[in-house]
């Protein structure tokens, strides 16, 4: 069981590496194509925060923004592969965060293409998101092992 959960998770988290990996190669100096298309998106999610709480967010470099969810899918995919509830909690940080800006299908109508590819990807992630949240559950639901008690020894005589 050991070696088939271990499997479970490495196939998990290549989801991540290999999107960290592609997006680390594209890089560049000011943050590849990555940054270039999440700016407009993150542009209007700030705009919707920032007019429901009534202030204004500081201007953010998009290349620190992708640095960023390259080194959560990275660090995060590599821990949960081990078993480790800070590299799942490091995935749930990062789809929590992107989630909601990349696959913005509330921006669309419903009838449009593109809100149902963009609620399709959105419902994907909210999946990874239940997944890692199951994978929590279930690690601090299982007892630690117990060593044996020894029954008592009988007396004889």
């Amino acid at each position: 069981m050991g070696f088939v959960s271990f499997a479970g998770r490495v196939l998990f988290a290549s989801v991540f590496l290999l999107s960290a990996y592609q997006e680390f190669i594209e890089f560049g100096s000011d943050g590849g194509p990555a940054a270039k298309t999440l700016r407009p998106k993150f542009n209007i999610f700030i705009k919707n925060v920032s007019s429901h709480l009534g202030f204004t967010s500081p201007r953010i470099d998009m290349k620190h923004v992708i640095a960023t969810t390259i080194a959560l899918k990275g660090l995060g995919g590599l821990l949960f592969i081990f078993s480790s509830n800070f590299g799942a909690s490091l995935l749930l940080l990062y789809l929590a965060f992107i989630t909601p800006i990349v696959h913005d299908f509330y921006n669309y109508e419903i009838e449009e293409t593109k809100f149902v590819q963009l609620f399709i990807k959105f419902t994907q992630n909210l999946a990874l998101f239940g997944a890692l949240l199951f994978f929590l559950g279930m690690k601090n639901s299982n007892p630690k092992r117990q060593p044996k008690k020894k029954a008592p020894k009988v007396k004889a005589g």
